[in-house]
């Protein structure tokens, strides 16, 4: 089980820490004093839980004392334990509380409140395995930079669904793509009734050299969108794709989709409109 303790300065990045892990599998308890570091590793392990994350700052500045002998006592006991340190420099800290017009939790003037935070969690810095200053870092550096550091890898999923049209379009998704400029299988009595999950059905969407080259286009476009959504620190992306009843066409492009987008781990969630081989495409 992979237990990380988060600390730093308030204003540091510790929530945007907090929430990297979380997207990335953690179990997370936020202002946990030392004392039950132990007793949430106990039960993490009676759960079964594979990955676990708590945080302990200066809200917690009445237990820290038995900060240093908890840690130890929990690294004798468990070989995979990480604490991971944030920090920046009072200049942008302050500028940062200045724009969130938060209270420090030491309650005093903000520059003096940053000294005393940096001297009562010296010890738990002296313990860290990583320090990231996070000075000049965005939200999305800093969770690249944490998933970096303990080597986690940033679980990304395209989801796509078909639709029809005449049913309304899905609310929920990110990006909608229209394929009804596609050849419509409706027209071929023979085909009707099938679906674009088969092969026939699919030779006559993409028959011709005009179709190839549209879904082509499409495959590039949702490439492109979920990379950069990928980019931005997203761990998923829904692309709902549609033709006229959601039977055919639109069928057939998420399922061709599905084969040809493999490195963005794509998994179809729903043929909403598709039915069973009466359908109305």
């Amino acid at each position: 089980m992979a237990f990380v303790i988060v600390s730093g300065l308030s204003g540091s990045g510790k929530s945007t820490a907090l929430r990297t892990l979380e997207d990335a599998g953690f179990f997370i308890t936020d202002n946990l004093p030392p004392e039950l570091w132990g007793a949430m590793y106990d039960l993490a392990q009676a759960r079964g839980l594979r990955r676990v994350a708590v945080s302990t700052d200066a809200r917690t500045r009445d237990f820290l004392s038995a900060l240093e002998d908890s840690y130890h006592r929990l690294s004798r006991r468990h070989e995979n334990l990480r604490v991971v340190f944030l920090e920046a420099t009072s200049e942008v800290l302050l500028r940062r509380y200045n724009f969130t017009r938060r209270e420090h939790p030491l309650g005093d003037s903000l520059m003096v409140d940053f000294a005393r935070e940096r001297d009562l969690l010296a010890p738990l810095r002296a313990l860290a395995d990583v320090v990231i200053d996070t000075t000049d870092l965005t939200p999305a550096d800093l969770a690249a930079r944490v998933l970096q550091v303990l080597q986690l890898q940033q679980d990304f999923t395209l989801r796509l669904q078909s639709f029809g049209f005449k049913h309304t379009p899905p609310r929920d998704a990110d990006l909608v793509v229209d394929v009804r400029s596609l050849p419509n299988p409706y027209y071929d009595p023979a085909l009707r009734s099938r679906t674009g999950l088969e092969p026939e059905v699919a030779g006559y969407v993409f028959g011709d050299a005009a179709s190839e080259e549209f879904y082509g286009q499409v495959r590039g476009f949702v490439r492109l969108a979920a990379e950069r959504a990928r980019a931005s620190g997203r761990h998923g992306y829904t692309v709902a794709v549609g033709c006229t009843g959601g039977q055919h066409r639109s069928v057939a492009v998420t399922d061709r989709l599905t084969r040809d987008l493999g490195d963005l781990n794509p998994e179809v969630t729903d043929h909403r409109d598709m039915q069973p081989p009466t359908g109305e495409a």
